[in-house]
């Protein structure tokens, strides 16, 4: 069963973790102040621990070194991404997410390499999209028939400098746009993946769980490709 760590027991972080145990996964929230953990609902069984989020046994006691994914909530935008660069570069967590209440901070924190959400963008589903793969294919926009969708796609970190090309052959999409440092880009044939972009794009609804396996799997090296071919 999946463990998440949510740092700051506010409105976002309550709902986070009231969402996450519904869905069957055990949870922990971090907050300096104990009070803010009322909050949370009665039954809430997840860990309350009372902290610094960016702090290492903190974190440690709410689990860290088992996290499928790290949710930094909190107020403050500095203990946010410190918090996130902790996670990740400390303890390896594969998915961390920052909420930032200050967008003109967007690009230095997508170029640490920490996806973000700007407060002015704010909401619980945008949250959850970027720590739970299964929410990111749930799509934006299904067309008339039924039979496609356009989703944001969640990649592997070592997607990164390949070509958009690459990713669409791979998986069998088509790339509609790219949103990096907060501005939608139109692919060219030139463009490649960075660390931070959003990337959203066409695909069947029959193939989405072929395609988030594909994805979700390092980039397949010259010879595994010709081994597949063959």
């Amino acid at each position: 069963m999946p463990h998440f760590v949510i740092m700051g027991a506010g409105r976002v972080g309550v709902m986070l973790a009231h969402t996450l145990e519904d869905s069957g996964h055990t949870v922990a929230v971090i907050d300096q102040n104990e009070q803010a953990f009322r909050r949370l609902r009665k039954d809430f069984s997840g860990k309350k621990i009372t902290g610094v989020g960016f702090d290492r046994e903190t974190l440690k006691r709410a689990g860290i070194e088992d996290a499928y994914a790290f949710a930094a909530v909190s107020s403050g935008d500095n203990s946010n991404i410190i918090s996130s660069r902790v996670a990740r570069e400390t303890f390896r967590v594969a998915h961390v997410v920052a909420r930032i209440n200050d967008p003109n901070r967007a690009e230095f924190y997508q170029r640490l390499g920490i996806p973000t959400v700007a407060a002015v963008r704010w909401s619980t589903d945008q949250v959850l999209r970027r720590i739970l793969p299964e929410q990111a294919m749930a799509g934006d926009f299904r067309e008339a028939s039924g039979r496609l969708i356009l989703a944001e796609l969640q990649l592997n970190d070592e997607w990164a400098g390949h070509a958009l090309t690459d990713i669409e052959e791979a998986a069998g999409v088509r790339i509609a746009y790219v949103t990096r440092f907060g501005e939608g880009i139109l692919p060219s044939a030139q463009s490649s993946y960075q660390q931070g972009d959003v990337v959203h794009a066409m695909m069947r609804i029959e193939d989405i769980n072929e395609i988030s396996s594909v994805l979700a799997s390092p980039p397949l090296t010259e010879e595994e490709r010709e081994e597949q071919e063959n």
